[in-house]
């Protein structure tokens, strides 16, 4: 038996409400355990800092680097709100609502050029 369509949603955004605030847990962590690195390093958090290598963040954490977990906070801080339009777009769908699906994708693409605008601009 199906429930309606409005309890759906309701069970919907209880979902993707854990999963913003297990991210947004996950995320200060991350960050905090970064901070620690770094006062343990004696690097001071005025001091510039590293370079932003997408392909160095695994094995920064690996080797329990600072620059690692501090990336890691901030990538996941930045994929939380992209992870609730996902969320919801999903929701929608198996709600049938085709309206806010067509919404939700369009609020990726805007996202997806912004990223795409500041990528190319920093190059």
């Amino acid at each position: 038996m199906s429930r309606p369509a409005g309890s759906q949603t309701v069970a919907a955004e209880r979902t993707i409400g854990r999963l913003l605030i297990v991210m947004t847990y996950v995320a200060v962590a991350l960050l905090v355990v970064g901070v620690a690195l770094m006062v343990a390093a004696g690097i001071s958090p005025l001091a510039e800092g590293p370079p932003f290598d997408p392909t160095a963040i695994v094995a920064d954490v690996a080797a329990g680097m600072p620059e690692g977990f501090l990336w890691l906070g901030i990538l996941v801080v930045i994929a939380t709100p992209i992870a609730r339009v996902i969320g919801a777009a999903i929701a929608y769908g198996s709600a049938e609502q085709w309206t806010m699906v067509v919404i939700s994708i369009a609020i990726l693409l805007v996202i997806a050029l912004g990223v795409g605008i500041a990528l190319a601009a920093t190059v």
